[in-house]
């Protein structure tokens, strides 16, 4: 600990004057010696004892980990949680029915017994982080190869995990930092009774959809509500009646005072993945194969399903979530891949690759230990472009674009059975498999599955090379329906038993070895699934190579002392981040105010248009300026702002708390200007966009007359 320290604050010494403060997603244990001084030069008027403590309830006791891909925070004495609206929008969507549309109407339970229960939905609270580096490596002898090493790693961090989960139902994971060159203990406790009490319409919660996504101005209350429930004891438990409302150690207090330019914010949350020390081969991947290949693909994908959604409200709750989930990210990719082209981040790499370059030149000592590095990492870049370029396809195409495909696993699992000759066996796996179709079917439309699988199975044919062409297109399509894709995939939806419910049951009843393995949806599946462990294989011949030349270069970057080398990159581990609330200049003659109003949500609305529809209630409200306790004292309701916090994916849903420690508002996205920022930070240009905890509780108050969800809150006037 005290070496790694040691080169930190050397950093931070050497580029304090260059590098920008507001940058960096610091390790908790960290922020008393790295930047406590600061976050208090900035505002902060609380000790690092107040953040992160192992010895008495914290903020870190208030923050979770909300679904596995998002954070959310502990608001009341209660178990009260908040989280954004795109993070709950699966359980939404779960509760939602033609007859009660949660989504295009909103939820909101006024008791207790009205909080609706969620199957698999979990909350994980952080206990503590400490640092075991050295009991890690001290497994790793020279000389070893990078899968000995690896092996070795392995097996030490799982005894590490083992001795601290022991005697407890603690989560203990050690997670690695910098490439592989530092670890630390992460022990957790997870709570599996998480119910959902409220959400406004989708109206409110993604006003805007996707039109607005990851663009300022946003006018978007991206919010939802849950609360954590224990068994009677007060410790974890499964759904169950008679569980109680979470007694939490820690919740966040609620400041409904104004926000001013240049007030500190302070942001703790989980987010998921950054690549800041990622070179100009990387970069080029992105640029040439990864986002290109999920722009075209979900882009066609998600016009059909868009059609179909908006042609038919059942399709629209099946498909909601779904659609989501995959036009996030495919507008993600339009707009990195916009950015690191803007930015010319590549040019940007290459620059510190020369810096590195000439650094280790100098140095005989350095040209032994980091001189294979680079050469390691462009070689595996350059070696595996085919076949990257392939699986990605396999997995857009097939995986995520043809749903019927999922039943592939259960087809596997219940052709075992049927070979195994096992009564008992055939029974319990087709009882499992009924288990799971019951959710699929639940949001499965086929039709518009059957439109997808025509384009996806067209596309990947005529995008792919023919070398790592599934046989089925030469086996089955070519010789049995002269090559018409659209026949072939009608004649698979007429006759698989897994293209409707109806039919997979009744097989399930009464199921036949032959029959499934001559199933078309099985055929094709197994036809994919052979192809993709070829490329599988021929990608991992590079993984040693490229784990080893990415610990090497990362090691060699924290020896130089480069200027971004002040934080480990983003792991799903918590992180604080620190910065004030501002106003931003995007291009020549434009600049942004940190803030959107409610009349601005009203000025955006389209009646009918779906992305941008509101309900009659919210303008009647803004047009009578019934803004209760709520509104600034500007006069104007306040709904969105912006501060300079260094996020990414994962810190959906994160608290933004202010100087005194109090919750202002919800981090949900970040701004177009600054899309390559998971790869190269923009200080200029980077913002976190938030929803304002004063709109939060308006609608809940005001316009749900949810009053008693707010009244559990610690309001700061």
């Amino acid at each position: 600990m005290k070496k790694f320290l040691t080169i930190l604050m050397a950093v931070a010494i050497s580029f304090g004057f260059r590098a920008r403060a507001d940058e960096g997603m610091w390790l908790l244990p960290l922020i008393e010696k790295l930047n406590m001084g600061k976050m208090t030069g900035l505002g902060l008027k609380l000790s690092s004892e107040d953040i992160y403590s192992i010895n008495k309830a914290s903020i870190k006791d208030a923050i979770v980990i909300f679904e596995g891909g998002c954070t959310g925070e502990i608001v009341s004495s209660q178990g009260l949680l908040l989280t954004n609206h795109h993070c709950g929008y699966g359980q939404i969507q779960a509760h939602s029915t033609v007859e009660h549309d949660y989504l295009r109407d909103g939820y909101w339970a006024m008791t207790k017994e009205q909080e609706l229960p969620n199957p698999n939905l979990t909350v994980t609270f952080l206990l503590k982080i400490e640092e075991v580096t050295d009991q890690v490596l001290a497994s790793v002898k020279p000389g070893m190869s990078e899968a000995e090493r690896s092996s070795a790693i392995n097996e030490t961090r799982s005894a590490i995990e083992r001795r601290a989960a022991q005697g407890t139902t603690n989560r203990a994971t050690v997670s690695s930092f910098y490439g592989g060159n530092f670890f630390y203990l992460l022990v957790y406790e997870r709570y599996t009774d998480v119910r959902f009490v409220g959400a406004p319409p989708s109206s409110i919660g993604k006003f805007g959809f996707d039109t607005d996504n990851w663009e300022w101005p946003r006018h978007t209350g991206d919010f939802s509500v849950f609360r954590v429930y224990t068994g009677p004891d007060g410790k974890p438990a499964p759904y169950s009646k008679d569980n109680i409302p979470l007694k939490p150690k820690y919740w966040l207090p609620v400041s409904i005072k104004d926000l001013n330019k240049g007030d500190f914010a302070m942001i703790l949350g989980y987010p998921g993945s950054t690549q800041r020390y990622a070179t100009s081969y990387e970069v080029d991947e992105l640029l040439k194969i990864t986002h290109p290949n999920r722009i075209r693909i979900r882009g066609i994908k998600q016009e059909i399903w868009m059609a179909d959604m908006q042609a038919d409200q059942k399709v629209n709750i099946q498909y909601a979530s779904k659609y989501s989930g995959s036009s996030n990210y495919w507008k993600y990719s339009i707009g990195q891949k916009a950015g690191l082209e803007r930015l010319n981040v590549k040019a940007k790499k290459e620059q510190i690759e020369n810096q590195f370059n000439k650094w280790v030149a100098d140095d005989a000592s350095r040209m032994a230990k980091y001189g294979e590095a680079l050469r390691m990492i462009r070689n595996s870049f350059e070696g595996r472009a085919e076949f990257a370029n392939s699986q990605q396809y396999i997995s857009e195409c097939f995986i995520r674009g043809c749903e019927l495909l999922t039943m592939n696993r259960y087809a596997s699992m219940l052709a075992a059975a049927l070979k195994s000759g096992n009564n008992q066996r055939i029974t319990e796996t087709g009882s499992q498999i009924k288990n799971f179709t019951s959710s699929f079917y639940k949001d499965y439309n086929p039709p518009t599955d059957q439109k997808s699988m025509k384009a996806m199975i067209k596309l990947y044919r005529s995008d792919v090379p023919s070398k790592f062409h599934p046989d089925f297109y030469a086996d089955i399509v070519d010789k049995k329906f002269k090559s018409d894709i659209d026949k072939y995939v009608d004649d698979m939806f007429a006759r698989s038993v897994f293209a409707n419910e109806t039919r997979l049951s009744a097989f399930l009843n009464k199921p036949v070895l032959k029959i499934l393995e001559n199933d078309p949806v099985y055929l094709m599946a197994v036809s994919i699934n052979r192809v993709s462990a070829d490329v599988s294989k021929e990608l991992s011949r590079f993984d040693e190579n490229l784990t080893a030349g990415y610990r090497l270069w990362i090691a060699a970057l924290m020896e130089m002392v480069p200027e971004k080398a002040l934080y480990p990159d983003a792991n799903s581990t918590m992180r604080l981040t620190y910065g004030t609330i501002q106003d931003y200049d995007p291009k020549d003659a434009v600049t942004y105010k940190y803030y959107t109003t409610l009349q601005g949500v009203v000025e955006k609305y389209k009646p009918g248009d779906y992305e941008f529809d509101l309900p009659q209630r919210l303008i009647d409200l803004n047009n009578n300026k019934e803004f209760g306790r709520y509104a600034s004292p500007q006069g104007y309701m306040p709904v969105c702002f912006l501060t300079t916090n260094d996020i990414t994916g994962g810190n959906s849903g994160s608290p933004i708390i202010n100087a005194n420690g109090e919750l202002i508002g919800l981090a949900f996205d970040g701004n177009w200007e600054a899309m390559s920022g998971d790869i190269a930070y923009e200080p200029e240009l980077q913002r976190t966009i938030a929803v304002d905890i004063r709109y939060v509780l308006w609608v809940m108050d005001i316009y749900a007359g949810a009053r008693h969800l707010v009244d559990e809150m610690d309001i700061i006037n």
